[in-house]
């Protein structure tokens, strides 16, 4: 008998070729590359061939999750900061101060809000559950962020931003929910979680994220004056930049993945050879894309219909609400007096913004949350109840999101896109 593990490759292998030499038909559908995958995961899993096996003997192995959705949220966000080359001045990144600070609290509040009043959940639970489904997903969203380095489009700049930021910062609030979990009484470990979860660890992150990229490209700028690197090896500094910043500044209790996408904006900014970032970004692409398939082929292989119909009234509730309300009207919120850059209008056109609202996918983020909050106290029903309404959440965003992306994105690039280009300059340098 042919062993699972080999016909497990092969399966992989021929829908890495299918996608491939049919991606030409399908950019031009209304379908994502990530519906594909979903659905060959489901057919993967235990309803039908059962080649993947995350769940085996009622036991699942929430560790495996958790180390390959880590993985490739890293390797995202560090290519959503390679992506961006605006000057690192708050005007310029007002739209994404606005989504960051206002924008994901709002979201997560009224999640919570929703979990405890709805869900029969309590506030600790909550809290947790916005927390997880907060985060946009960087990796998911490719056809709404930035197309290239040169893209100046306002809508794509703040949802690649939102999407790189927002995976790291809603671990402050995904550490209150599993501190609440354990301790009721918030009084307890609130002025604990102020100084370590919030102040100290963001603070690490973005000090790591910029100390380490910045002593990476000197050490590789000083030894490939006096012997270059072979040129096949050379994209896997952009690896070793991801690995290291991210380890360095896990060690030091910072937020690893606020680091990385810090990292990426400074080695963006740090080459005095343009060419260098970019060659860089294109194999990073790369990579993301092959754990994209691996990662969307777990998430249907791990679906099992009789949870998802036990929860499916509160799921649909979440959705819902998440979807169609509380996201577009954060969104409008969080864009009161907006006004785009290199733009004589004083606000950004409603649509631009009800856009803002609608693309606010959910993916691979909120499913290293999920099991990262597994490992760290969260047990029982409540883990059941969470989990469920996350992964059929996800499941919707990567439906409904997927099939909207294209043509929405069309139609704005036709009647609302902000058009120009910009060459980055040989060196853009703020962190000196």
């Amino acid at each position: 008998m042919v062993d699972i593990y080999i016909i497990d490759l092969f399966v992989i292998g021929l829908l890495l070729l299918m996608v491939t030499l049919g991606s030409g038909w399908i950019a031009r559908l209304p379908l994502s590359f990530a519906i594909i995958y979903l659905i060959v995961g489901i057919f993967l899993g235990p309803y039908a061939f059962g080649l993947i096996q995350l769940r085996r003997d009622e036991v699942f192995n929430a560790e495996l999750l958790e180390k390959i959705t880590e993985l490739v949220v890293i390797i995202s966000v560090f290519s959503c900061g390679l992506r961006i080359v605006r000057p690192l001045r708050l005007g310029v990144w007002d739209i994404t101060v606005r989504l960051i600070v206002f924008l994901m609290p709002i979201s997560i509040f009224a999640l919570a809000v929703v979990g405890k009043l709805f869900l029969g959940m309590s506030w600790g639970e909550a809290i947790l559950l916005g927390a997880i489904l907060a985060p946009t997903d960087p990796v998911l969203a490719s056809e709404v962020q930035l197309t290239d380095i040169n893209d100046q489009d306002e809508l794509r700049f703040g949802l690649t931003s939102e999407g790189g930021l927002n995976d790291a910062l809603a671990f402050p609030f995904v550490y209150f929910g599993l501190h609440a979990l354990k301790d009721d009484n918030w009084g307890n470990w609130l002025k604990q979680w102020i100084a370590v979860d919030l102040i100290w660890a963001i603070a690490v992150g973005i000090i790591m994220g910029i100390v380490v990229a910045k002593s990476i490209v000197w050490i590789e700028n000083k030894i490939q004056k006096r012997r270059p690197a072979d040129k096949l090896m050379e994209d896997f500094i952009a690896i070793s930049t991801i690995l290291i910043t991210y380890s360095l500044t896990e060690m030091v209790n910072g937020y690893g993945f606020l680091a990385v996408f810090v990292a990426g904006l400074v080695v963006q900014r740090s080459y005095k050879n343009p060419e260098k970032p970019l060659a860089q970004l294109e194999f990073i692409e790369q990579v993301e894309k092959l754990l994209e398939v691996g990662t969307i082929l777990l998430l249907g292989s791990i679906l099992l219909l009789k949870p998802i119909l036990n929860y499916a009234m509160q799921s649909l509730l979440v959705i819902i609400l998440l979807f169609l309300i509380i996201r577009p009207l954060g969104v409008w919120i969080s864009t009161i007096g907006k006004r785009p850059l290199d733009s004589r209008r004083r606000t950004f056109h409603a649509e631009t913004r009800w856009l803002f609202g609608w693309f606010g996918i959910r993916g691979v983020g909120s499913l290293y949350y999920l099991a990262y909050a597994f490992g760290n106290g969260l047990k029982g029903e409540t883990a059941e109840q969470i989990a469920w309404i996350t992964y059929t959440t996800i499941v919707a965003s990567v439906i409904i999101h997927g099939i909207s992306a294209t043509p929405l994105m069309k139609w704005y690039e036709r009647n609302f896109a902000n058009r120009r280009k910009t060459t980055p300059p040989d060196t853009i340098d703020e962190f000196e």
